[in-house]
């Protein structure tokens, strides 16, 4: 009996080491990513990290002569966006195989996640 019992904790434990190197590695990847995103003219290219921070700006030197100031902003913030998209699309493919199934992505990650995702309910004293 004793053995059953320590081969199936050893196999837990195999189990748990397993998932716990899928999270480090995930957490490598997450770290590196990032995506570039183009204009179709190619005279915007914008590079964001995983949290949408700005990690490059390449402009076309003949941008100036074809974008108004207010259209080059436009046209910046139009990659910064779709390279953000990108890269929390990635971010999800990555990570939601690593979730709980009873705990959705878009509550956690999600634009509108809010604290109340990863505290239970309030609890009541008993009388």
């Amino acid at each position: 009996m004793a053995d059953a019992f320590e081969a199936e904790i050893g196999k837990l434990a195999g189990q748990i080491n397993q998932q716990m190197a899928h999270i480090r590695e995930a957490y490598g990847e997450l770290s590196a990513m990032e995506h570039t995103a183009c204009s179709v003219d190619g005279m915007v290219s914008v590079t964001v990290g995983r949290h949408g921070q700005m990690r490059g700006i390449e402009l076309n030197p003949r941008v100036y002569r074809t974008l108004s100031p207010s259209q080059l902003a436009d046209a910046i913030m139009h990659e910064v966006n779709k390279a953000t998209a990108v890269v929390s699309e990635q971010s999800k493919q990555l990570l939601q195989p690593l979730m709980p199934e009873s705990v959705p992505y878009e509550e956690v990650f999600g634009e509108r996640a809010m604290l109340d995702a990863f505290l239970p309910g309030p609890v009541e004293p008993n009388p």
